[in-house]
């Protein structure tokens, strides 16, 4: 029996290398493609920090951060595993929030306060192409100047691998792991289109946040399970409850 992980690449392989060491067997389907988008840098703001809510972000923008000047900033990074690509990219100066962009949002505003932050610099938002959430909007309202860069887009997958298909057909797939609302959308819609939704979706899918979790649902996913926190290691919490559950 195995565990669906419908992470994106590159995360995805860490991800397969985490469950196969507590002895899952893994497959892969990700329902998300990273694009980088070209990074022109025109503003002449006075940049007083970075803040980034994906690493995909931030290999977008790697080969070029030499060039930018960006590196001397501090960075505020949504997550442990977004502040871990920073450092790898060079960043020295790196503030980890708890997980999520209202984390992040929170953390940059007392930054603030505590005086760690200008208030008046402008911050680069590092984004993707599509936003669950009006971060820069939101900052701005706590009146921090915001220059918003789309570095990358995350093109969705239409059709599941072979194996994954034939996995579900034949009832070896124990639970599916979801990271993100577009990513299940997709993998909902590729489901369907491959005609395995009733089984794809009759087993444990295992999500992220209550925001990913709603998709399963509204799609008519009988076991849907959100992890206590917005984390990978949560999620991996939830899965075992989920396959203890599954078993007993």
């Amino acid at each position: 029996m195995s565990i669906l992980v419908t992470r994106p690449h590159p995360d995805n392989e860490a991800t397969a290398e985490s469950l196969r060491a507590r002895g899952h067997v893994v497959l892969l389907a990700p329902m998300l493609k990273f694009e980088p988008v070209a990074f022109h840098e025109e503003s002449e703001a006075d940049y007083s920090a970075i803040i980034v809510t994906s690493a995909n972000a931030i290999r977008a923008v790697a080969p070029h951060l030499p060039n930018l000047g960006l590196l001397k900033l501090p960075l505020f990074a949504v997550g442990e595993h977004t502040a871990a690509a920073a450092r790898d990219a060079g960043f020295a100066e790196v503030i980890v929030a708890g997980g999520d962009a209202a984390a992040l949002r929170a953390k940059v505003v007392q930054s603030a306060r505590d005086k760690v932050l200008r208030k008046k610099g402008t911050l680069l938002y590092l984004a993707g192409a599509d936003l669950s959430r009006d971060l820069g909007g939101e900052l701005g309202a706590e009146g921090f100047g915001v220059v918003t860069q789309t570095t990358y887009r995350m093109a969705p997958v239409k059709h599941l691998p072979r194996e994954v298909c034939e996995g579900f057909a034949a009832h070896r797939v124990d639970a599916v792991l979801h990271y993100s609302r577009r990513s299940a959308r997709a993998f909902v819609e590729a489901a369907r289109d491959e005609g395995v939704e009733i089984t794809a979706l009759a087993i444990p899918q295992c999500c992220l946040s209550e925001t990913v979790a709603a998709v399963l649902r509204d799609a008519g996913a009988s076991q849907v399970l959100v992890a206590a926190s917005p984390d990978e290691n949560a999620l991996f919490g939830t899965l075992e409850r989920a396959l203890r559950t599954r078993l007993a």
